[in-house]
């Protein structure tokens, strides 16, 4: 007989499926690099510089009082929705009505919140692996059943895969463009047919298959290139945005969830993301933040700056024989690991005082993932170690491998 557990069973089933980043966010290996004066973190995109001086100045505007409301319970205030339409206007050219704008604290609790909204128990949602590591447990905690479907070689969307998951058990389907880990903007064409794969689905079951689209990172893609939301192939999607990338300001929770203008069935959907939000441990930004957001939405860190990063660590990799591909956006790149387990090649790296994470957290095995939020300084610094890591790698394939 099995010993009583004080945790849910659900609970213990979404802790064995984050198993392998729960360790990273506890090992002392990595935790201690926040004490580590010599580090080169590359961990998670976490800044390594400080915070924009618009950032700082919004806030401190924000936070003198203007009424004895000011700092009262906060849903989704008024001016900070008119921030973020005008913001959509001009960004994306798409007119939004503010009561389809709905604030929350972060595209993780806007994830959380409209799974929340729309998942039944026994419900499939798909999502898209490489994943972001939290999506599989954020399905399993709506009561959802989690369905992956990979990438193609390319890291471009495989429309065909994600066709042939769709069963009549389908509620929804993560769209993550710009792609973390993968770096992948995905294109118009591709988009454009899984939104007609949707439609087609979904009319074949009788029942909605919605589209969630994770679109932190869509501000920032390099060379020029112009992003497309994969809500503008498909009307039953949800923009589901977090201003943390674009400011470089994680800590501060801030971001929304917007309904498109061809959003059917919006009333309904309204009153289910206000119960939603409600429950899901009040999913609204604070006051501060939202009486900030007409300032905060015209900011952005460099981006031209970070691409400057990204060839640089691209070019200084390669050079030292690491295979890696160019990101088209994020802040990350996704080098094959040199060692076969990626785990040991990270901890070999903390003990250089250089702080990636294991591709196995994102399920890619064999690879591992550097964030560009270093500075400049702890970029040119690790250089020298990485090179270092190589040749050590390569000294201890076995003479077999060597052969082959």
């Amino acid at each position: 007989m099995n010993p009583p557990t004080r945790i849910s069973r659900r609970l213990a089933v979404i802790q064995s499926r984050l198993a392998p980043i729960l360790p990273i966010l506890s090992d002392p290996l990595f935790t201690g690099r926040l004490e580590d004066p010599l580090a080169c973190d590359f961990l998670f995109g976490n800044p390594q510089e400080m915070p924009l001086s618009g950032f700082v100045e919004a806030l401190q505007r924000a936070v003198t009082p203007q009424s004895k409301d000011w700092f009262a319970y906060k849903m989704s205030e008024p001016e900070a929705r008119r921030a973020v339409a005008v913001g959509l206007r001009a960004w994306r050219g798409i007119d939004v009505l503010p009561e389809d704008i709905f604030l929350t604290n972060g595209a993780f609790a806007g994830l959380a919140v409209v799974l929340n909204a729309l998942v039944d128990p026994g419900d499939e949602v798909i999502f898209i692996s490489p994943p972001w590591f939290f999506y599989e447990a954020l399905i399993l905690n709506a009561g959802g059943e989690p369905v992956r479907v990979r990438v193609a070689a390319d890291y471009n969307l495989d429309p065909d895969a994600i066709a042939a998951s769709l069963t009549p058990r389908t509620r929804a389907l993560i769209i993550n463009s710009p792609n973390n880990p993968t770096g992948r903007v995905y294109p118009p064409e591709t988009l454009a047919r899984l939104g007609e794969i949707l439609s087609t689905a979904s009319a074949r079951n009788g029942r909605t298959i919605y589209l969630l689209s994770d679109e932190a990172y869509s501000r920032i893609v390099y060379d020029d290139r112009k992003f497309t939301s994969p809500t503008t192939f498909y009307p039953d999607s949800f923009l589901i945005y977090t201003y943390g990338k674009t400011l470089l300001t994680p800590g501060q929770r801030v971001g929304y969830i917007v309904l498109p203008p061809e959003m059917p069935d919006r009333e309904a959907l309204r009153e289910a993301l206000f119960a939603s939000q409600l429950l899901t441990g009040y999913a609204w930004p604070n006051a501060l933040l939202q009486h900030a957001l007409p300032d905060l939405d015209r900011l952005s860190i460099d981006i031209r700056h970070l691409q400057r990063k990204r060839d640089r660590m691209v070019g200084a990799l390669r050079e030292i024989g690491y295979e890696v591909h160019v990101p088209e956006g994020t802040f990350y790149l996704l080098p094959r690991s040199p060692l076969p387990d990626d785990l040991e090649l990270v901890r070999r790296l903390a003990a250089r005082h250089i702080y990636c994470l294991p591709g196995t957290a994102v399920e890619m095995p064999g690879f591992f993932r550097i964030s560009l939020t270093a500075t400049d300084e702890m970029i040119e610094r690790s250089i020298p170690e990485f090179a270092a890591m190589f040749e050590e790698a390569r000294q201890r394939v076995s003479p077999a491998r060597v052969e082959a």
